[in-house]
């Protein structure tokens, strides 16, 4: 897909913790992201179990996996999304979410690496795939 020109990347964007204090993406530049609107209790919530599956396997490697959750029409879509999902939807056209744990790769460099859809797993070898190229060599 085409991508966005724009000088500005993921660590521009931050979300709301469970705790009400903020997380900035900044403070994981030069690590790979792996950005999915989460939700807790919807049809793809058993992807809890593969998102829990790449954390240890790829946190010593630097992988970071972030869950921003609010309301899906709040956060992810429309003029009211957030400015996070209003970047991404630039940087990936036609790759925007459709609903819950749509999955954003954001690279090393800050830019969206890949998009998944909802329906693909976390395990899933393309999401693995991607994961790695943007991991530094063991």
């Amino acid at each position: 897909m085409l991508r966005s020109t724009s000088a500005l990347t993921a660590y521009a964007f931050g979300f709301k913790g469970l705790d009400g204090k903020d997380i900035r993406l900044g403070e994981h530049a030069g690590k790979p992201i792996l950005v999915v609107n989460s939700a807790s209790l919807c049809g793809f919530t058993p992807q809890y179990a593969g998102l829990q599956q790449l954390w240890p396997r790829y946190r010593d490697r630097g992988l970071v996996v972030g869950m921003p959750s609010n309301d899906f029409g709040g956060q992810v879509t429309g003029e009211a999304a957030h400015p996070f999902y209003r970047w991404a939807a630039l940087e990936r056209l036609g790759e925007t979410p459709r609903w819950n744990f749509h999955k954003y790769l954001i690279g090393r460099n800050g830019r969206v690496a890949a998009s998944f859809t909802s329906e693909v797993e976390p395990m899933d070898a393309r999401v693995i795939a991607a994961i790695e190229k943007e991991l530094p060599p063991e």
